[in-house]
This record gives C-alpha cells, sequence and structure tokens, in this order.
C-alpha cells in the first residue's frame, strides 16, 4: 500500500496528512531536510532575545557577563536538538547571521560600524555557533557510541544511514559526515 493511501482516523475524525509537525520543541518534515526546523529555532532564539532584551542591552552590565546570559538563555534555545540533525553549511550560516545580529545589538554595534565578527565575539567571551554545534555533535556522539547494541535506533541515528539523492550532484550530508 503506497502512503498516499493510508487513511488515519481518530474517533471517526480523518487526520490529514501534514508534510510536518512539532515534536518537543522541534519541527520535524516528512523529507529528510531540516529547513523548517532550522528557521524554527532561529525564530525561539530571536523570541528569547526579545524577552530577555533589557537585561542584555544594559550598558551598566559588562559585555562578559551579558555573554553568559546570552549562552544561557537564548543560544541554548537557538542550538537546541542541532546535535542530532545533519546541517548544511547553509543552516549554520543562517544561524550565525541570526546570532551576529543579536551578538551586535547587544554590544551596540551594527554591521557600518564595520567590527569584525571575532572582535564582537571576543568581547561577549563566545565561541562561534559551528564550533559550539561541532562540540555538542561529538557529545552526542559519544552517548551513542557508550549505548548497548541491542537499543532501539533513534531517529537522529537513523539520519547517519540516510542519503537521499536531491537530482543531480553527491548525495546530501548524513549525520557521520557532520560530526567531524
Amino acid at each position: 500500500m503506497h502512503e498516499a493511501e493510508v487513511e488515519v482516523n481518530s474517533d471517526a475524525q480523518a487526520i490529514s496528512k501534514r508534510g510536518s509537525f512539532k515534536y518537543l520543541g522541534s519541527k520535524i518534515q516528512g523529507n529528510v531536510e531540516i529547513d523548517e526546523n532550522v528557521a524554527h529555532r532561529i525564530g525561539a532564539g530571536w523570541g528569547k532575545w526579545s524577552l530577555a532584551f533589557v537585561v542584555l542591552c544594559d550598558k551598566n552590565v559588562s559585555p562578559r557577563q551579558n555573554g553568559k546570559f546570552y549562552s544561557v538563555v537564548v543560544r541554548l534555545n537557538l542550538l537546541y536538538g542541532a546535535e542530532c540533525y545533519p546541517v548544511k553549511n547553509v543552516h549554520v550560516h543562517k544561524i550565525n547571521v541570526a546570532e551576529m545580529r543579536m551578538l551586535r545589538w547587544m554590544c551596540g554595534h551594527t554591521r557600518r560600524d564595520m567590527i569584525r565578527n571575532e572582535v564582537t565575539r571576543g568581547k561577549v567571551r563566545l565561541n562561534s555557533v559551528a564550533d559550539k554545534m561541532r562540540g555538542a555533535r561529538l557529545r552526542w556522539f559519544r552517548h551513542v557510541k557508550r549505548r548497548c547494541k541491542d537499543a532501539p535506533v533513534r531517529r537522529c541515528e537513523s539520519l547517519a544511514i540516510v542519503g537521499v539523492r536531491r537530482g543531480k550532484g553527491r548525495l546530501m550530508k548524513n549525520w557521520r559526515e557532520v560530526i567531524i
């Protein structure tokens, strides 16, 4: 039976097929892509940013303290679940752009000031998003390697096996390729 032919009912009410849904704070898509989840995480990060804006942009607080507060409140929300999916460079770039906008705003800079990202990151003492995501993936990989062999395979581990061809070109990166 094909997927399109399957009809799901709950108490005599038909449930329509969805391309994506929200589960435990993440957007799960029917295909293997994670574009919606990355956009959702960036939106969640901006949501936490707006709640903490008064504290983060307070000039009476040192940039280092603001950086600590930012990493605990905003960055954790921005990178939630990032260790489990195979990110592309485009996704890392989008997250990095959003974070740099927040950090510049926090330091009182604009792009017109032409202050390099490394200087802004050094001011608040934060590593790059790519480094943070790599560390989270390696930490998750240690957990995966440590589990027993008969444990069920989770979605993020099954993504390591999947390689979907998208038209011409090479296969998509899988989870194992991005932990390195």
